[in-house]
């Protein structure tokens, strides 16, 4: 047998060698035949598709959509140019060849995505040259991150080595790698729609990061109206943008506040400064005298929605003008404010903290007398020596007493992100505050929660739920509507300031001079409890199907849940309390909003310059609210508080009642744009309202806008000096049935009565049908034009309105024999006109950056026509002070107007005094003015006093940054206009029962003669007159912000996107010449009739505050 031959240990590593290079060879050549049958498999797709001159960016739109594939291309390719075709079933190669070699674009495909470049000429080589051999270069794989200014990763991003079809895209983080050669330099190019193209020299570096950096001239700004979205180059009706950064300049009790001084046109005051309360808005004036002349805010497209905190919201839009607000129908009247709140964005899941505290204290305080001084004024008042004003065992400062440091924690982390499938936001936020009088706080929590799915390349569905939670412990700051109870405010000005806190038997001391409600200020803020607890789930689901291209169906389906709880109770320290033995009150407020939105939009283009955008729809809204009211009286104990209302003796009538209403609607809007020069928009809704009665149920309300973009039109010089020129103007009819449910309906309540000893129960007509009753109708003409300068440094706008409200709502006085006193009907006219700027500049773009924003408003407000074009005066003065009517509607005067005598002074010795009843005739009385000269002072020397209407508002906004450091300068101001200062009128009256104020040290006496304030008197009765009228004009800085951005490279090191430590003031500075503690705030809420009035309100407060922001 033969010996087998061994093999020599050579021929082994020979083969070892062969085998290791015959795998390799075939692996890379798997990987290469896979890598071309994947691309080859994208390209045999076979798609349809037909167009005449249509846009490229639209037709490769339309392929990732037929194809599933993925285009990627450099700002450098003109996606606008038009291109033509019309192919059936053919393979996707043949179409992008068919496409794009005429237009010399290369394409490349990368998995499912395609790069399209431009195409470089080609090299011929030299004739009658063959290499004998070719040496490829080696290559260097390259990796890095390409960001934005805020450091998040942008996915998409074209990399491209240049000069080479060789490129990649980033991922969802904004990462890559790419594969170079060794030699030379090689130079990536990063491109990105709506960025600036960057090139990098790579030099000898294999990791690198990048910024790109906005290109603002490749983006329009979007902005939100009704039922869509538009271009803002594309709008012709009125609207004003607030974005996040500006509703986050400093921190805000809600968005309503952060939006003051933002927009053109809107008029924001607050109510008062306590924790919680509300804020008055107004679009362009008040369009209601009974109605409301609220605005409809829209929340996601969810009509009267809840308003998330500042830090949830992407951007709010003021609707203005008819064009803008005719889509809302009945609703639209008042102006809609638009919010949209934030989303998740394609990336890694971001992760953001906002913390601040502030703290606080009240912008002024009201001077008073002081013991010594007070002693003296009441001893000459009542004309014997009362008080010892050398005794000041007692004496109190109780604003000392009642007032606190305020402070605001406010807390909010948020989590969002997504994938081109799915994208989230989740966001909880915490806001607790204590307020600058003792025992008023309030606190918030809320979580808001956004999904959005694209569940098939047609159907996206998007789930949102806002939850909140508040709970307000108030204080009686002003005084209620009752002569006889106390505000702590008004009581810590007026009671004496001679007295203690407690007498000689540990309890609280009560007035020597004056009976209820002269209370003593610590027995109105221990005397009671007030709880306001407000319980919001508001939830909506949207879904947005693709018909056709350019074809959508949308349908929303939004529920809003409030519930509120009321619980106060009066021990027996306070005035009420003591009168009946301890008073407790609970109610309840339950409201149900259910709303239904199905529309159509459809976009199209045809034969290149006519774009046509319809909107139609179907809505659907129902109401309801129920209510329920419990007190007793009576207790044997204040332990319980309102808890345990049966522990009292003495039940009151308890209420409970419900109401449902519905709003049924048809809606449509056209907007036609002729080659981006005409632009033209016809917008109608069809409303039905159950308030009213059959016949009047139904109204339709119309609008129409066109616009010229004049720097469209090929003779408009081609310039950097104005690069944007556009016309405006609209009509319109909006309405408004912001009423009770059942005011056109007859109406009974329960009575009780006695026969003998027995109580029976019956019930009572209490109203009149109206079956006539129907719809405010207001009818708004503007015109407008915004430009920009110096290639969009300097933007402008500026907007002339009229608006007329015609069927105003009222409340008519009928005839006693009726067996009624009044019903409402539509009666009067009042009209709005105004004008509106606001320019926008950068006016340093370098390393020191400085952009500014001025908007100045000018409405004027008249009365039209009355009923029977008769005067109707209005009382507006608080129930203690009973002066007669402050104020007046009178036709040709604004809706408000002061009404009442003209002060002259004091009497001297030796005047001759008019006659009349309830008037001074002394010396040192007050003396008014006999305007009709018939000797005798009567209710018919009246005139016009003062206007609380402004002549004009304005707001002046600055931003600054260098270096990482950023500064907010944010001035606020009112021009014009007068308040009613009651608070003067109480202090003022000198009566010998409450404290006054400084101005009593200048009073009327036989050696001081020479003064125009009156003697102190005990037979002194309030009458309303110019005495305590005066401009309430006031300029406010209302934010100095100072913030330092950190590092990123220093932040990247503890993973850290941005961070950003800030201090802001606010309220720091007040120019005016009111004598009032603050004229920003007013007295009795946001009536349409009472304004302007200031009594004893809970003040603004300044506020220094430091916070930090970090993203993650």
């Amino acid at each position: 047998m033969k010996k087998p031959v061994p093999i020599p240990k050579n021929l082994w590593k020979v083969m070892k060698i062969t085998f290791s290079q015959v795998v390799l060879i075939l692996l890379c050549t798997s990987l290469a035949t896979a890598h071309t049958t994947r691309a080859q498999e994208v390209l045999n797709r076979t798609i349809s598709i037909r167009g005449e001159r249509v846009e490229l960016k639209e037709v490769l739109g339309h392929i990732e959509k037929e194809a599933l594939v993925k285009f990627v291309y450099s700002t450098k390719i003109k996606s606008g140019q038009r291109v033509s075709l019309n192919v059936t079933n053919r393979k996707l190669s043949a179409v992008l060849d068919e496409v794009l070699k005429p237009i010399d674009i290369d394409y490349e495909v990368i998995e499912n995505r395609i790069l399209l470049r431009k195409s470089k000429p080609g090299i011929e080589e030299p004739t009658g040259f063959v290499p004998r051999s070719v040496e490829l270069p080696k290559d260097r794989q390259i990796t890095g991150r390409v960001v934005d200014e805020t450091n998040t990763g942008l996915p998409g991003v074209s990399v491209v080595l240049k000069g080479t079809q060789r490129g990649t895209t980033t991922n969802t983080d904004g990462r890559f790698q790419l594969d170079v050669p060794e030699i030379g330099s090689p130079v990536l190019v990063f491109s990105f729609v709506g960025y600036l193209s960057q090139e990098v020299s790579l030099e000898s570096q294999n990791q690198i990061a990048i910024t790109l950096q906005t290109d603002t001239k490749s983006l329009e700004e979007i902005v939100v109206v009704g039922y869509g979205t538009q271009k803002k180059s594309d709008l012709t009706g009125s609207v004003a943008s607030v974005g996040e950064k500006q509703l986050t300049a400093y921190p805000a009790q809600d968005a309503v506040q952060a939006l003051q001084g933002r927009a053109p046109g809107v008029q924001i005051q607050a109510v008062n400064g306590e924790p919680g309360s509300g804020y008055k808005i107004r679009v362009r004036g008040a369009t209601s005298i009974n109605a409301s002349s609220d605005p409809l805010f829209v929340v996601d497209g969810i009509v009267g929605g809840v308003m998330p905190p500042p830090e949830d919201i992407a951007s709010i839009e003021v609707l203005k003008d008819a064009s803008s607000t005719a889509i809302y129908g009945s609703r639209g009247a008042n102006g809609v404010v638009m919010v949209t709140t934030k989303t998740g964005t394609i990336g890694k899941p971001k992760i953001a903290f906002n913390s601040s505290f502030s703290s606080q204290k009240e912008v002024g305080r009201q001077a008073v007398l002081g013991a010594k001084d007070y002693a003296e004024y009441i001893n000459e008042a009542r004309g014997t020596n009362y008080y010892d004003p050398n005794d000041l065992s007692n004496a109190t400062d109780w604003q000392e007493l009642i007032f606190r440091p305020g402070s605001i924690w406010n807390n909010q982390l948020s989590v969002s992100g997504g994938t081109d499938k799915v994208k989230y936001y989740v966001s909880g936020a915490m806001y607790q505050q204590a307020g600058i009088i003792q025992t008023s706080d309030f606190n918030r929590i809320s979580l808001n929660t956004r999904l959005s799915i694209d569940a098939t390349e047609r159907l996206n569905l998007s789930f949102s739920t806002f939850l909140r939670r508040e709970k307000q412990d108030g204080v009686y700051s002003q005084n209620p509507s009752g002569a006889n109870t106390a505000g702590v405010i008004a009581s810590a000005q007026r009671f004496e300031p001679n007295r203690g806190i407690l007498d000689e038997n540990g309890v609280y001391t009560t007035s020597n001079v004056g009976t209820a409600p002269y209370e003593n200020p610590m027995a109105v803020l221990d005397g009671r409890t007030i709880e306001r607890i407000g319980e919001n789930v508001q939830t909506n689901f949207q879904l947005r199907y693709r018909i056709l291209d350019g074809l959508f169906f949308n349908s929303t389906l939004g529920v809003s849940f409030n519930n509120q709880r009321n619980g106060q109770y009066n021990n027996r320290i306070s005035a009420e309390g003591i009168a009946s033995n301890g008073e407790g009150i609970l109610s309840t407020i339950r409201r149900l909003n259910l709303i239904s939105e199905n529309y159509f939009n459809y976009t199209r283009t045809f034969a290149e310059r006519h774009t046509v955008s319809l909107v139609g729809g179907y809505s659907y809204q129902k109401f309801n609210n129920e209510n329920f009211s419990a007190s007793n009286k009576g207790f044997i104990t204040d332990a319980f508080g309102f808890w345990n209302l049966d522990a009292g003796s003495n039940w009151q009538p308890a209420s409970s009642n419900t109401t449902s209403s519905e709003i049924v609607s048809y809606y449509s809007r056209l907007n036609y744009n002729f080659d981006d020069r005409y632009l033209f928009t016809a917008t109608g809704r069809y409303d039905g309202a159950s308030q009213f009665s059959e016949g009047n149920k139904w109204s339709f309300f119309p609008s129409g806008a066109f616009a010229w973009n004049v720097a469209n039109e090929d003779f408009f010089p081609k310039n950097n000096v104005i690069t944007t020129l556009k016309l405006r103007t609209s009509y319109g009819i909006t309405g408004n049935q912001a009423i009770g449910p059942y005011q056109s309906f007859s109406r009974i309540s329960p009575v009780l009565f006695s026969i003998g000893n027995t109580v029976l129960n019956a019930v009572r007509p209490t109203a009149i049908a109206n079956k006539d009753l129907t719809w405010e109708t207001t009818a708004q003409f503007n015109i407008g034009t915004d430009f920009d300068l110096l290639g969009g440094r300097i933007n402008l706008s500026g907007d002339y309105y009229n608006k007329q409200t015609s069927d105003l709502l009222f409340t008519v006085p009928i005839t006693s024999f009726s067996g009624y006193t009044s019903r409402t009907e539509n009666f009067g006219k009042i009209e709005n006109k105004g004008f509106e700027f606001s320019a926008t500049t950068k006016n340093l773009v370098g390393a020191l950056k400085w952009s500014s924003n001025f908007n100045i408003t000018f409405n004027r407000n008249k009365v039209l026509a009355l009923p029977g074009g008769l005067d109707r005066e209005f009382g507006g003065a608080p129930g203690v002070l009973r002066p007669g009517n402050t104020s007046i509607l009178r036709e040709g005067e604004p809706v408000g107007t002061f009404y009442g005598f003209i002060y002259d002074g004091v009497y001297q010795a030796g005047d001759s005094f008019l006659p009349g009843g309830g008037f001074e005739q002394v010396a040192g009385g007050e003396k008014f003015r006999d305007l009709n000269g018939d000797g005798v002072l009567t209710i018919d020397d009246r005139t016009i006093i003062g206007n609380p209407n402004p002549k004009y508002i304005w707001s002046l906004n600055n931003d600054f940054s260098y270096l990482g450091f950023d500064l907010n300068v944010f001035f606020q101001a009112s021009v014009g206009g007068d308040i009613y200062n009651f608070t003067a009128m109480e202090l003022g009256q000198l009566n010998g029962i409450t404290n006054a104020s400084l101005d009593a040290l200048n009073r009327w006496t036989p050696t001081n003669t020479n003064t125009n304030i009156p003697k102190a008197t005990t037979d002194r009765t309030n009458h309303s007159s110019t005495r305590f009228i005066e401009d309430r004009s006031y300029v406010r800085l209302k934010n100095l912000s100072l913030g330092y951005n950190f590092p990123k490279e220093t932040l990247a090191r503890i993973k850290i996107s941005n961070a950003r430590l800030f201090v802001s003031a606010q309220n720091i500075l007040t120019f005016t010449k009111y004598t009032g503690v603050d004229p920003e705030v007013a007295f009795r809420g946001a009536g349409n009739v009472n304004l302007g009035g200031d009594y004893d309100s809970y003040p603004n407060v300044k506020s220094y505050t430091v916070g930090l922001n970090l993203t993650f």
